[in-house]
């Protein structure tokens, strides 16, 4: 596969500049490729033990990490999965919740049959926005993934935190360790560095980002809100996740509309967004906060929350208190924020009908 000359043609074919970063990244999945898919190539330079089964892309936000890495992804012929990091967690968990009333399986037994599940289906996985925020999925990765390369499962990795500060300051980090040691290991490692954030780049006015919390602002949040619900009747809609009920009270057929506060200061989180996504075409959050230490998990709600928004591609309207660039971060999300940011400057200008 001649991987270069296919991005070349890709760029050209959607209008899209090419910088020397890019296609050094390029090669670099080339080899990627080659190690792994390539069987001629393998039988005449690598045995299977030396093989590198992962690519760990680390860049800041804007830079094309997930368009790049979504081309080599579409131009593989294998079988294959694209998660968001959040959907494969929760996937995973729903497995052990699943297998759970088996009292003879242990953690590592569980462990075993969800990444032999993996291998009947896949070759290769790519997990986007790859990051560790909570202690659960700490205390579980190192296990998983040791278990996921030993069965030669290829995985692509795309993330704003470089390898070595993962879960960084997180509780418990000293077990946290071993996980990164076989990310290290296991994966090639590289950074795509780009001096523009393309999505503020895009002719990006942030058309439907309104501050300050004032009257003027509720004015012109309410005026939108009129003109695209106009002649369409308000459903509450009710979603069951894993039992439990969340109410969608403002919602006309895919438009919804909600309070931040509805959304992040409540004790609900990916499962719940990834419900919401499924059923909403259009959404309004109102009324976003300035962040502190003192509010950070409302913080990371929201960060999740936008993550998930913006795999969906939904057009978003928001309200905040502040100037978008210069709503503040607690200290621990102030890195990952920036990405939160950059979507928000594209989530809240593309199109909607």
């Amino acid at each position: 596969m001649n991987l270069n000359k296919l991005f070349i043609d890709h760029c050209k074919k959607n209008n899209l500049e090419i910088n020397s970063n890019q296609l050094d990244l390029i090669e670099e999945l080339n080899q990627f490729y080659n190690l792994n898919f390539n069987k001629s190539f393998l039988k005449k330079i690598f045995s299977k033990k030396n093989s590198i089964p992962g690519f760990y892309l680390q860049g800041d936000v804007g830079v094309g990490k997930t368009m790049i890495l979504n081309f080599f992804y579409e131009n593989l012929r294998y079988k294959k999965k694209r998660l968001h990091f959040n959907e494969f967690m929760i996937s995973f968990h729903d497995f052990v919740f699943q297998n759970k009333k088996d009292k003879k399986d242990k953690k590592e037994n569980v462990i075993d049959k969800f990444v032999y599940k993996i291998k009947k289906k896949y070759e290769l996985i790519y997990l986007d926005e790859f990051q560790v925020t909570n202690i659960v999925d700490a205390m579980i990765l190192g296990n998983l993934f040791k278990k996921i390369f030993d069965e030669n499962i290829k995985v692509l990795f795309s993330s704003n935190v470089k390898i070595n500060n993962l879960y960084k300051d997180g509780l418990q980090r000293d077990q946290f360790l071993p996980f990164i040691k076989i990310i290290k290991d296991k994966c090639y490692q590289e950074k795509l560095s780009i001096e523009e954030d393309y999505r503020k780049s895009q002719s990006n006015k942030d058309k439907r980002f309104f501050y300050p919390l004032d009257e003027i602002t509720n004015f012109k949040v309410n005026k939108f809100y009129r003109q695209k619900t106009k002649n369409i009747e308000n459903k509450e809609k009710i979603l069951t996740i894993k039992g439990r009920k969340f109410a969608i009270e403002n919602y006309f057929s895919g438009i919804s509309r909600f309070d931040f506060k509805d959304l992040c200061a409540k004790n609900i989180g990916a499962e719940d967004y990834i419900k919401i996504a499924e059923v909403c075409n259009f959404i309004i959050i109102e009324n976003i906060p300035n962040f502190n230490n003192d509010n950070s998990n409302q913080q990371q709600r929201f960060i999740t929350l936008i993550d998930i928004l913006y795999e969906k591609n939904i057009p978003l309207l928001v309200s905040s208190k502040s100037k978008l660039n210069s709503i503040s971060s607690s200290i621990n999300l102030r890195d990952v924020f920036k990405r939160t940011i950059s979507r928000l400057h594209e989530l809240t200008s593309i199109r909607f009908n």
